[in-house]
């Protein structure tokens, strides 16, 4: 049954007035008819708040903060309308709470003590720090060191020839003053360097006195000593050799493991205006350094850690990493890149020079032969390509013979570019990035145009030849020549289309060459006895003809005798990695450019004078001027000829070689012109020839029955017309 408003109201006012009207004051309770005691400090009284004591009392209770806290008011019994507990900081009201050789942390109503390094507390007496003695520990000072225990903490002094690295509590490790620079005769090699050298080795022998420990140099100094030499040495002048180079930078790479530890900051940056920059970084202390190590200048970035730059051997108390850039060092030489050789493209050696600033990674490692891991150097590009040249970039480094290595050094292609090459390298040394350059191969232009032009060229040449050799009316001792001439050329230029640039396998590729030396040798011969008939014809005028056992011994025995004498003294210069073509290296590309010169030459002094005898039988009183005409024009002929395959041959000397694009396809056109030429000048111009062209054609061209008809025709007429023509033809034929 629920309530109703009415019984709700009725029921709060019997309440308050059974309030107002008890019997029982403040701080006690009603109980039956009785007043007795309140407890304010029950389970559930929440009186005097947190982090207090309650106290109850007949008829009231009072507060009281608990250990660690304190009334905020000061008073030390409150309630809670009166007072609150507050932390107290024990660390800053006693300061000396946890003793000299402790730190103080302060806890929420409470505190504790941590002990200093090299004290330590125990556990029935927390606050109590003692001294550990250190030199318990064995070999704490390393193998020669010995310890000297003090209040916290302990000294390692080491006998002379060792050093702490600049810290006491760091064991004692060994120096060869000897080894950190080089011979006197070497530092006097190299200039400057014998300044310096005698300093360094001076410092070191110090740093190895235990005596003279507060006599030891200032790292930044000797570092400006050290950089203003080396800027001394390779100011004036290129170093001379590779053993100056490999001299100088592991002189100065040995140098910065010395002035390393003598260095009062942690990072250190000096360059000299003109050659050299070198940055440092070094970590002390018991403890080897972790985490990243990244260097960086205008030229290079080094990316590496210090588990790396400190090696997995005996922590010595000291860690250092070091890049160092040389501005103007010149290792650029030819023999500097002998022992690269797995860079072959397509059969070709690449040119290589050095297109970034060489670099050093020095570490205070003392194995940095094999890395447990990769280094990645970032080399800036110093020296853009040629546009006419293909390009790659290679990492490499300064080995110890004194030349460029790519072993263990490989170009990240993935994080490299035009401006920039990323070497991941397993070994530290003196690094640059090489640029291997080849000939720019433009293969598609130039292979259109060749086969396109020698396929032309070797078809005119074949109409030539059957020309040559079947065309009646024009046979004789010149014809005889200009048929071989073009098959000589033929051959040549069907060798040519289908192997020049076949370099494997070799011995095909000997062969190749051997055959184009023979066969554009006999062109020109074939050419220089075209100049002698025309001398013959011209000057002497009687007994013009040649016979042809003679023109076939004089034609093709000079150039196979040159070419069996070639291949027995330089059997391996035919064929190169490029081509298969005679070798420029060993002269014996001379065996071609010698006779031709020589034929050109004699050809010259033949056709001077034909000229010079023509000339003057046109001048005379009674010249048989078609008979001079016909012999001009074969001069004209026979001296464009030569012009053009001479002109050719001027580019083709520059053709194998590390010849322009404008070389290759000027020698390509002249050669491919040279059948279609041929057949132009000697079988187009000529009119005789052309007749035999017309009169083959028209036998063709006419039906069948038609021929038959004419043949068969009993005309009179016709007969007589048929006679008639046959006796002039044979007239003209005797003329």
């Amino acid at each position: 049954m629920g309530f109703g408003n009415k019984d709700l109201l009725i029921l709060g006012l019997m309440c308050m007035l059974r309030t107002c009207f008890s019997d029982c004051p403040r701080g006690f309770k009603t109980k039956g008819r009785e007043c007795v005691d309140e407890n304010e400090c029950g389970e559930v009284s929440d009186y005097c708040g947190n982090n207090t004591h309650c106290f109850n009392t007949i008829g009231s209770y009072y507060c009281q903060c608990k250990s660690g806290f304190r009334n905020r008011n000061g008073d030390l019994n409150f309630t809670q309308f009166s007072g609150q507990c507050l932390d107290i900081n024990e660390c800053q009201d006693s300061v000396n709470i946890c003793g000299p050789a402790a730190h103080c942390t302060n806890q929420i109503g409470n505190y504790s003590c941590t002990c200093h390094v090299g004290y330590t507390s125990s556990i029935s007496s927390p606050g109590n720090c003692t001294d550990i003695d250190e030199c318990k520990e064995a070999g704490i000072c390393g193998e020669k060191g010995m310890c000297k225990n003090v209040d916290g903490s302990y000294w390692c002094e080491c006998p002379e020839g060792y050093t702490t690295y600049g810290k006491e509590r760091t064991p004692c490790s060994e120096l060869n003053c000897g080894k950190s620079a080089p011979d006197s005769g070497s530092a006097q090699a190299l200039g400057g360097l014998a300044d310096i050298s005698s300093m360094m080795r001076n410092n070191c022998l110090t740093l190895s006195n235990p005596s003279a420990a507060e006599k030891k140099g200032d790292g930044e100094a000797l570092l400006e000593k050290l950089l203003t030499a080396t800027d001394n040495i390779l100011s004036p002048a290129p170093l001379k050799s590779s053993k100056h180079v490999s001299m100088l930078l592991s002189t100065v790479e040995n140098f910065i493991k010395l002035i390393g530890p003598q260095l009062k900051n942690n990072y250190t940056k000096m360059e000299t205006t003109e050659t050299v920059e070198a940055e440092i970084v070094v970590q002390r202390g018991r403890t080897p350094p972790t985490g990243p190590i990244l260097l960086t200048n205008e030229n290079a970035r080094l990316d590496t850690d210090w588990e790396t730059a400190t090696g997995m051997g005996t922590y010595p108390g000291f860690a250092l990493a070091a890049l160092l850039s040389y501005k103007n060092l010149n290792v650029s030489d030819k023999t500097y890149f002998e022992d690269i050789k797995e860079y072959e493209k397509d059969g070709v050696d690449p040119s290589f020079s050095v297109c970034s600033k060489v670099v050093s990674v020095v570490v205070s490692n003392p194995s940095t032969q094999n890395l447990s891991r990769s280094v990645n150097i970032t080399l800036k590009h110093q020296v853009p390509p040629e546009k006419s040249l293909e390009v790659s970039y290679v990492c490499a480094y300064w080995n110890e013979i004194g030349a460029w290595s790519t072993d263990g050094c490989d170009r990240d292609k993935q994080r490299s570019n035009a401006s920039y090459t990323v070497c991941t390298c397993k070994h530290l040394s003196s690094f640059a990035v090489l640029m291997a350059t080849y000939p720019m191969e433009h293969t598609f232009g130039l292979q259109v145009v060749t086969k396109i032009g020698l396929t032309i060229s070797i078809l005119c040449l074949i109409l030539s030849i059957l020309t040559f050799k079947f065309c009646r009316s024009i046979q004789g001792t010149r014809t005889t020549i200009h048929l071989h001439l073009c098959i000589c050329l033929f051959l040549a230029d069907l060798f040519f289309l289908a192997g020049i640039s076949q370099t494997k396998p070799v011995g095909g590729c000997r062969f190749i060459a051997a055959m184009l030396h023979y066969f554009f040798l006999g062109v020109f011969t074939w050419m220089l006895l075209e100049g002698v008939q025309l001398y013959r014809m011209v000057v002497l005028v009687f007994n013009a003809t040649m016979r042809p056992l003679y023109l076939f011994i004089a034609g093709y025995g000079p150039p196979l005798v040159i070419v069996i004498m070639s291949a027995i003294i330089r059997p391996n210069g035919y064929g190169t990695k490029q081509h298969c073509w005679l070798s420029l290296e060993d002269g014996l590309i001379w065996s071609f450019f010698g006779p031709v010169c020589f034929i050109i030459i004699v050809n010259v002094f033949f056709f001077i004078i034909t000229v010079w005898k023509l000339a003057q039988k046109f001048t005379s009183l009674n010249p048989d001027l078609s008979k001079l005409h016909k012999m001009k024009a074969f001069t004209v002929t026979a001296i464009a000829q030569m012009c053009i395959l001479g002109l050719m041959w001027v580019f083709g000397a520059f053709l194998f070689q590390e010849g322009t694009i404008v070389v290759a396809y000027i020698f390509t056109i002249l050669n491919s012109l040279q059948g279609a030429l041929v057949f132009i000048m000697h079988c187009l111009l000529s009119k005789q020839v052309r007749e035999e062209y017309a009169h083959f054609l028209s036998c063709i061209c006419t039906p069948q029955k038609k021929r038959y008809s004419d043949f068969s025709s009993s005309n009179p007429s016709s007969s007589q017309s048929q006679a008639s023509r046959s006796g002039q033809h044979t007239g003209e034929s005797q003329i």
